[in-house]
């Protein structure tokens, strides 16, 4: 939990800048549901926490990507 004057949240624009994508793209993925959000009247906020375990979980192989590895690499000529 943040500390206290710590937000817990972020606007679109700042998730937007955190992962290095552009405004239009964040909103395309709260859209898709890539990017996790809670909305509170008209506005859309990324909770800080929702965000960093996105983060960290794109440093885990999917499964289905290392499926596909091993499977290309266990092919027979």
């Amino acid at each position: 939990m943040p500390t206290d004057g710590e937000r817990a949240t972020l606007t679109v624009d700042e998730a937007a800048r955190i992962l290095g994508i552009s405004r239009n793209s964040a909103y395309q993925g709260i859209l898709t549901g890539e990017i996790p959000y809670i909305k509170i009247g008209r506005r859309i906020l990324v909770p800080k926490a929702a965000l960093m375990k996105l983060l960290e979980s794109a440093d885990e192989p999917r499964r289905t990507d290392r499926l596909s590895r091993e499977a290309h690499v266990n092919r027979e000529p």
